[in-house]
């Protein structure tokens, strides 16, 4: 499983558009599941950024094993 994270708005006619650099990573009729967050601080999200950064800080290139046998 694989996912990333951006900010967008929801227009008119209902659509989410995403940048076009994050949809160029999900191949051309990949299912996707899609989760709706709103009302979200300015500090709730330095929060979680900081959180991000202190997990990924702590992966080590040898941890890619596992992603090896789950992804072959």
């Amino acid at each position: 499983m694989k996912s990333v994270d951006f900010q967008g708005q929801i227009a008119p006619n209902g659509q989410i558009a995403v940048p076009p650099e994050i949809a160029s990573q999900v191949p051309t009729g990949e299912k996707v599941q899609v989760v709706l967050r709103w009302g979200v601080t300015d500090d709730e999200t330095a929060w979680r950024a900081t959180g991000r950064l202190q997990f990924e800080a702590a992966y080590a290139a040898d941890d890619s094993v596992y992603e090896q046998l789950i992804d072959p």
